[in-house]
């Protein structure tokens, strides 16, 4: 926000007075909340400011001003400047240490969805590295007739994933089964997301394949990996939390995200949206590519286990205590990456 720095102070001051009253916040309250030695009149001037520029409104004529999306993001974006304190991923880690102490991952995670729902009052959850997914072991075509083929993938553990793809052109079983030997040489070993990461990579790197074989393997390999669940294991808990009074969510939405939560792989491909790379992120309100996730804000960060990339976050309402959610994910990441990788 290009504003001076008494600007900055007051929206500032009334995010935090907000997210901690949940009522409007008045110009009289911000004079002392701010600091700034400056009168009510001022104060004024400086929220219908901040109001044009879309920070704050006005739920009513008569009454003070809430944030906005933007101005969440503002003060969001200010508590990220600030150096993180450690003491939180120290806490987080020891009770980890005391509450799992075999330290495998799937004693651990529970234990960390657990702790971020508690701190937070609000929804935690951690994920399993993509490592841990089911590997791909081999694929089978069975011919339907036309162009129609029943795809049988088996994956480790006895995985087995059914699905009819349409080629669009009849193929034998014998064209099926040199594909099927094809694909199963190339890319059993591999994760499931990987192998269609793989699947992908290839094609766009051989686009004009002239063995006709490999040609017609890919494509079928295309189709094969195309819209597979991601199995990755997913902890949740404290949905409860979003029934609070304090919330001030709608019954609609409660509805929208806890559907979304029971539906796992649903929650899993939004949350992949937003992993850019390592470190922590922050989603607030309108910023949501799904729009019934726009009440909520999202605070997430990844760990390393040392050989996957894991995440662990918080689902909430907009108005949430950041500072304690940012402080206590990024803590919790810290904390996993260290635990894991020790044992390892």
């Amino acid at each position: 926000m290009e504003a001076p720095d008494r600007s900055r102070r007051v929206l500032a001051a009334l995010v935090r007075e907000y997210i901690t009253s949940g009522e409007p916040v008045a110009s009289s309250m911000l004079v002392t909340a701010a600091g700034l030695g400056v009168s009510s009149a001022t104060v004024r001037s400086i929220l219908a400011r901040l109001e044009e520029e879309g920070y704050v409104q006005q739920p009513h004529t008569s009454a003070g001003r809430i944030p906005t999306d933007r101005g969440y993001r503002f003060y969001v974006d200010l508590l990220l400047e600030s150096k993180r304190p450690t003491r939180a991923a120290d806490a987080v880690e020891a009770r980890l240490r005391r509450d799992s102490p075999d330290r495998l991952l799937d004693s651990v995670l529970p234990q960390v969805s657990h702790v971020l729902s508690q701190t937070s009052r609000s929804v935690g959850f951690a994920i399993r590295p993509a490592h841990e997914a089911a590997v791909f072991d081999r694929v089978e075509f069975v011919p339907l007739g036309g162009g129609r083929i029943l795809v049988v993938i088996v994956a480790s553990g006895g995985h087995v994933i059914q699905k009819v793809i349409d080629v669009g052109e009849p193929l034998g079983a014998d064209d099926l089964r040199q594909a099927a030997n094809y694909l199963n040489e190339e890319f059993s070993g591999l994760p499931l997301h990987r192998a269609r990461e793989a699947v992908l990579e290839r094609i766009d790197e051989e686009r004009s394949l002239y063995d006709a074989l490999r040609a017609r393997a890919m494509r079928l390999a295309s189709s094969t990996f195309s819209d597979l669940p991601d199995d990755r294991l997913i902890y949740v808990e404290g949905t409860s939390s979003l029934l609070d009074d304090t919330t001030g969510l709608t019954v609609n939405t409660l509805q929208a995200l806890l559907q979304m939560i029971d539906e796992k792989q649903k929650l899993l491909q939004l949350l992949n949206e937003y992993i850019d790379g390592p470190g922590l992120t922050v989603v607030i309100g309108a910023e949501h590519l799904d729009p019934s996730l726009r009440p909520f804000s999202l605070v997430l960060s990844t760990y390393d286990d040392g050989s996957g990339i894991g995440t662990v976050g918080v689902i909430g309402p907009t108005r949430m205590r950041y500072s304690r959610v940012i402080a206590v994910v990024d803590g919790a990441a810290q904390a996993v990456s260290r635990m894991l990788r020790d044992q390892n």
